[in-house]
């Protein structure tokens, strides 16, 4: 099982143009994809990036550590969608209270992800692959469950067009693991081109009675 990283070892993984174990026609097709792509929507994220500046203010990108392949941690990024709002405790209030009318545009459309095409280009991540997910899950998956960390994480997945927020944990893994045990060139593509269809659709964005995700909290799987 993939485990967590101590506060003390926990530090960003510098990323390589060619990450070791990562198959090299699936970089060079990651590569062939994300250079022109970047340049292609380079205008449309310095429009994204002015109005979350007017919108919600600095700073303009949400920054956080996530697990990449066999758990090493990297900062993955995207668009912020939320406000910093705190309740009297000085809490932050709840994802449904703190998502603002431009965040929730941007997720049904997925272009708050935009900027994880940067660590695509790192070597970080890929454009199709497991969803990197919090540091705290990682102790909280089953050895089966784990098996998803064996790939690097990507942009969009099998999880993703199969339901992505709507499934359950469990299915979501489940699915995440199938992709690590059949992955090819061509399955990349077809989920590249369904994920185009899902996000035109806006289909699975959150789960029922949530903003986004619940947290995943373990399963009976777990062992």
């Amino acid at each position: 099982m993939v485990r967590q990283r101590t506060s003390s070892q926990e530090g960003r993984v510098t990323g390589k143009l060619f990450p070791p174990g990562v198959p090299l026609s699936k970089r060079l097709f990651d590569l062939i994809l994300t250079l022109p792509g970047l340049v292609l929507i380079s205008p449309l994220l310095g429009l994204i990036g002015v109005l979350v500046r007017i919108v919600l203010g600095s700073p303009v990108f949400f920054c956080q550590m996530r697990p990449g392949k066999g758990g090493e941690p990297f900062i993955v990024y995207k668009f912020r969608t939320m406000t910093d709002a705190r309740g009297s405790s000085e809490h932050l209030l709840s994802d449904a209270e703190r998502m603002t009318g431009l965040g929730r545009f941007m997720r049904s459309l997925s272009l708050d992800e935009l900027p994880e095409f940067l660590n695509v280009l790192r070597g970080e991540m890929s454009l199709v692959g497991p969803r990197p997910l919090l540091m705290q899950y990682l102790d909280r998956y089953s050895t089966e469950q784990a098996r998803r960390h064996e790939v690097l994480p990507g942009i969009t997945g099998w999880a993703q067009v199969n339901g992505r927020n709507a499934l359950t944990w469990e299915d979501k893994f489940r699915y995440d693991v199938w992709y690590v045990d059949n992955w090819s060139l061509w399955l990349d593509i077809k989920i590249l081109l369904t994920t185009l269809w899902k996000v035109i659709m806006r289909e699975g964005i959150s789960q029922l009675g949530h903003t986004t995700a619940e947290e995943f909290m373990g399963s009976d799987e777990q062992e």
